[in-house]
């Protein structure tokens, strides 16, 4: 397979096969509606049709890449969110949020059938035009650079620590220069990230993905045996229900709470690379793909949301693993208090060149086109760039719920929902078949996603507004 494809190309690019290269160079391929207008041969699948490339992934392997785009360091806010809404609503939200986003990868696979197009741009550009495709390129961008400079955010927590929390290299060997914040991220950036980020295909990334779906299960069933350790004791208290109106600040967090949410469930950029380097391209296997991941990640969450919450209560940080540096009153406290913290800033590691990938593809479509020749020079020259930019925005930022509330507000709803929604109704319109349930929900998801991100906007800004005054 030529993996040389955009994850958001403007226009249909190259594809895996010379009658299918020469159909796009001619303009023609897009149902006739293109170019020379000709009317194609249905084609029921993306690309040259079922049988992907002899080396591509299979079904357990394109679960563990989409999981890990969706497993990252938007878990690590999930216990903080359940501190503003409370059991039940958390858990009700989370699995909510989950089967939407199912049903909107869905829709995104089944219309990108129809238009055949390679990618989550491609669709988007055809559905919606050239300037939605460029809006949806700089969501992309934005959202993956925010993901990945939580990323380093979160590393230089656990590392190094901060004002109210010590850090890893503080307990291993004491303070010094050593576990200084900007010098720990940058060691981890050179030496394990760099080396991961320069590979160029996404199926390249199957094992250390199914490797970090794994760590992130050892931090679930850790962190869950020791909260029914400690209720077992006797050591927990009766969790809140539902959200706290007791307070200005509390409210505030409502209205940022949901658009923080949808960040922790947004892969839709991803859904066409690891499509198209399935080894039998169809759109049953990517569905089913789909909704193997959706169940592991709603567990997966709801177990880290409640056990993260009932461990430390009112004191759960916006990054629960900061919460991870005292003694959590059962034996071996200091032990799994290692393995969860150094356990998944090595999941980080593995999921951060997972993300980068789109990240890099989208700005090479953006800056020289989609159908500018590959170059390793060019590939890796943009590699260096984008991580200083995001070692240079770690810096800067002071805490992941800051930069989730913010990306979640904007580029988190529109990749996940508005964007698929609109794609559905606009191609609806051409008599691509929305069932009248689908179409109403597509409906009322567009809505509630506009409404939620203006109110998430306007609770942002009335925020950092307050906390300046």
């Amino acid at each position: 397979m030529n993996t040389n494809y955009s994850s958001l190309p403007l226009t249909s690019i190259e594809l895996q096969s010379n009658q299918r290269t020469s159909e796009v160079a001619n303009g023609v391929g897009y149902n006739g509606h293109a170019g020379g207008g000709g009317e194609t041969a249905p084609l029921p699948l993306i690309g040259d049709g079922p049988a992907g490339p002899p080396e591509g992934s299979g079904v357990p392997a394109a679960v563990f890449n989409l999981a890990t785009s969706i497993i990252g360091a938007g878990i690590m806010a999930l216990p903080a969110t359940m501190k503003v809404l409370g059991v039940a609503v958390g858990l009700v939200s989370i699995l909510v949020m989950g089967i939407l986003s199912e049903v909107t990868i869905e829709l995104l696979v089944r219309f990108a059938v129809y238009c055949r197009a390679l990618s989550y741009g491609e669709v988007v550009h055809k559905a919606l035009g050239r300037p939605a495709s460029i809006v949806a390129q700089m969501c992309v961008i934005i959202n993956n650079a925010g993901v990945l400079i939580v990323y380093l955010i979160i590393i230089g927590d656990v590392m190094s620590g901060s004002l109210k929390h010590i850090g890893v290299m503080d307990q291993l060997i004491g303070h010094g220069e050593w576990d200084n914040r900007r010098l720990l991220i940058l060691v981890v950036l050179v030496i394990f990230l760099s080396p991961l980020c320069a590979l160029e295909k996404i199926d390249s990334l199957s094992l250390s993905s199914a490797a970090s779906v794994a760590l992130a299960v050892v931090f679930v069933v850790v962190s869950c045996i020791i909260a029914l350790v400690k209720v077992v004791e006797g050591k927990i208290s009766m969790p809140r229900m539902g959200p706290d109106f007791s307070s200005r600040a509390a409210m505030l967090d409502l209205l940022v709470v949901i658009p923080i949410m949808t960040n922790a469930y947004i892969c839709h950029f991803n859904v066409q690379p690891i499509y198209n380097e399935l080894k039998e391209k169809t759109p049953h296997n990517m569905y089913k793909i789909g909704r193997i991941t959706t169940v592991l990640c709603v567990v997966v969450y709801a177990l880290t949301a409640v056990s993260g919450y009932l461990l430390f209560g009112e004191d759960t940080e916006s990054d629960v693993l900061t919460n991870f540096d005292k003694d959590l009153g059962i034996r071996f406290s200091s032990i799994l208090n290692f393995i969860v913290r150094i356990g998944y800033v090595i999941h980080l590691v593995l999921v951060f060149p997972v993300v980068h990938f789109s990240l890099r593809q989208t700005v090479d479509s953006l800056i020289f086109g989609e159908l500018a020749p590959h170059s390793r020079k060019k590939m890796l020259t943009l590699t260096v760039v984008l991580l200083a930019l995001i070692y240079l925005g770690s810096t800067m930022i002071p805490n992941i719920w800051v930069a989730f509330k913010f990306t979640g507000a904007t580029t988190g709803l529109a990749l996940g929902f508005i964007f698929p929604a609109l794609i559905a109704l606009r191609l609806d319109k051409e008599g691509k078949s929305l069932g009248k349930g689908e179409r109403l929900l597509s409906i009322v998801m567009l809505g509630l996603a506009m409404v939620v991100s203006i109110i998430g906007v306007i609770g942002n800004v009335y925020s950092l507004r307050s906390k300046s005054a």
